[in-house]
């Protein structure tokens, strides 16, 4: 069902099922973009609490609005990342469930001001959040040509990432490399094929997108925290549109979930920490041939869920 607006959540009744709402619970939505997932969990809280976080203040304005009539939620203009610190500011020390949902909403996709899209000639902004950091242009200027190549093939697996990479410094140094139209064009430059343009321009956009708001290091640290965060019994759940934030998702839960242990040098044990989790999903669960039609853009999403074991020391 798509909300208003046309966004449609991703795997929205996947990930219901794997928090497993209690009534009188406490969440964090991580990730509230246009607020479809936000919303149908705050449902389900008629004496609980819903803390919903976004990096984006755009986002936070619009599901504040959204979601006024739901007195259990409060909306916080915040990084996942900084989950524990907006926790404790509101003197939450413990939730019974995070969602943390790693794509772009709608909106932001949409939009040409914000720079995510190709389709549409606009300024390459790419942030997240506006106030903070270079935009995608700014950022542009920073980066070598060979570590440019390396962003692409790391966050876009993009094949021709050196010649791509050569095209942008081209456009750089002729100072036309500050609108969306202008990466595109580069990436057709640089193409032997017209027909490979499209594919290869959403792959790299995605790739400069990743980098310029550093997502798999801000991913990975809101999962470390969520996962310090939960009850015993209590769920994290995640939904990765990448390989990369995937394997993120993957190796945090994976560790979490084995017994730690740290060795000095001559094999002596240093220390013990016990397994925190248990991993619910080994294999990640996909979104259905029936979502994928109604919302092509679910088409690459994986969903993993994970418990804080109950029998830790």
């Amino acid at each position: 069902m798509a909300d208003p607006g046309g966004h449609i959540p991703v795997l929205a009744e996947e990930a219901l099922y794997w928090l497993r709402i209690d009534p009188a619970g406490i969440y964090v939505d991580g990730t509230a973009g246009a607020g479809g997932h936000a919303e149908r969990i705050a449902r389900l809280l008629p004496s609980g609490r819903l803390i919903a976080l976004d990096r984006d203040a755009e986002a936070v304005a619009r599901v504040s609005k959204r979601l006024s009539g739901f007195p259990c939620v409060s909306v916080h203009h915040a990084n996942y990342g900084a989950m524990a610190a907006v926790l404790a500011d509101l003197g939450v020390e413990s939730v019974d469930g995070i969602l943390i949902d790693a794509g772009l909403s709608s909106p932001q996709l949409d939009d040409p001001d914000r720079g995510f899209t190709f389709q549409a000639d606009g300024p390459l902004d790419m942030r997240m959040d506006r106030s903070r950091g270079p935009a995608a242009w700014e950022w542009l200027k920073t980066v070598t040509e060979a570590e440019l190549a390396g962003i692409l093939r790391q966050y876009g697996d993009v094949g021709p990432a050196r010649r791509i990479a050569r095209s942008l410094c081209q456009r750089r140094a002729a100072q036309r490399l500050e609108r969306t139209g202008d990466v595109a064009e580069a990436v057709a430059e640089a193409l032997d094929f017209v027909t490979r343009a499209p594919e290869e321009t959403r792959t790299v956009f995605q790739a400069l997108r990743m980098a310029v708001n550093e997502e798999l290091r801000w991913l990975e640290e809101g999962l470390r925290q969520g996962v310090g965060l939960l009850k015993p019994g209590g769920r994290i759940v995640a939904i990765a549109f990448h390989s990369g934030e995937d394997r993120v998702v993957k190796n945090v839960f994976r560790e979490a979930s084995r017994t730690q242990r740290l060795i000095y040098s001559d094999g002596r044990v240093r220390s013990v920490t016990p397994a925190r989790l248990r991993v619910l999903t080994p294999k990640p669960v996909v979104p259905g041939t029936e979502e994928i039609h109604g919302n092509p853009r679910a088409k690459s999403a994986k969903l993993r869920a994970a418990e804080r074991r109950m029998d830790e020391p």
